[in-house]
């Protein structure tokens, strides 16, 4: 693949602490031609997008071998993040996300098994506000 393939494809950010469930993401945008970056956390997704955690100042764990190298500029199109997460959560990376003047345009999608759309909502209040949210359940088929 030449260095343009992956400059102009579309680029999704995967964030999700199961290892399996990040395998399957990735497999899955793959099949389809995305470039994807896969990440084990929020504070290492802030990292890699260029925000620093500052309630995060551990770096011993580099992000799988499929995320770029922190230095290099990263071209984001979407972001994928579980909703619950050790350390930081999704919801609280979408808010740095959407709090950020450069990021705030990036969709971002927050998965969850939890199946208790009140609480999901109640935890993002102002977020639900401003921006489209919506909660749909997916079913085994």
């Amino acid at each position: 693949m030449t260095v343009v393939d992956t400059e102009t494809r579309f680029h999704v950010l995967a964030v999700d602490d199961g290892v399996i469930d990040r395998k399957l993401i990735e497999m899955l945008l793959r099949t389809s031609s995305y470039q994807v970056t896969t990440l084990d956390s929020g504070s290492k997704a802030l990292e890699v997008l260029g925000l620093r955690d500052e309630g995060d100042s551990s770096s011993s764990s580099p992000p799988s071998s499929s995320a770029p190298d922190h230095h290099q500029e990263v071209g984001v199109n979407l972001i994928i993040t579980d909703y619950c997460m050790p350390g930081m959560a999704g919801y609280d990376l979408l808010r740095r996300v959407k709090g950020s003047s450069s990021l705030k345009d990036i969709p971002v999608v927050i998965m969850s098994s939890e199946n208790v759309p009140a609480r999901i909502s109640r935890r993002m209040p102002e977020l639900t506000r401003r921006t489209p949210f919506c909660t749909s359940a997916t079913t085994q088929g």
